[in-house]
């Protein structure tokens, strides 16, 4: 399965690494799916993960940054998107949708409403964490 991983379900994946999206890197590690993702999707996390408040609240390290930008870089597939798409009420969402067509994911797992109000975009399912992670439990 190829898919999409919103900033906010990476984010809170690392600072709650036992919570429902921390579930989300073990399957990363496990290699049960592959993350689809861009440069601008990339800076998004590096910037947001480097922010003091996220190491003064959460402990997050430029060590653990520098970890998940590598599990991405060897579990994923860094991918160029040709056309811009301008879809969201949020600009900065239409990265996701982007990244999402260009590499051809199955769908994109987010926390964002906005992305989620959506509910697919051209044939990609825009999920929750838990819908995702439901997919590795079914029967």
């Amino acid at each position: 399965m190829r898919v999409v991983i919103d900033t906010n379900v990476l984010v809170s994946a690392l600072i709650l690494p036992h919570s429902l999206t921390g579930e989300i890197l073990l399957q990363l590690r496990a290699a049960t799916f592959t993350p689809v993702y861009s440069m601008p999707m990339l800076t998004e996390l590096v910037e947001v993960l480097t922010r003091p408040k996220l190491a003064r609240k959460y402990g997050v390290t430029e060590d653990d940054t520098l970890a998940l930008v590598d599990l991405l870089a060897i579990r994923g597939e860094l991918i160029v998107p040709t056309s811009g798409i301008h879809v969201c009420r949020d600009p900065k969402d239409d990265m996701f949708l982007a990244a999402a067509v260009a590499g051809a994911a199955d769908a994109i797992v987010s926390g964002d409403a906005d992305l989620l109000a959506l509910v697919s975009f051209q044939g990609k399912a825009i999920i929750t964490p838990r819908a995702f992670l439901a997919t590795f439990r079914a029967p």
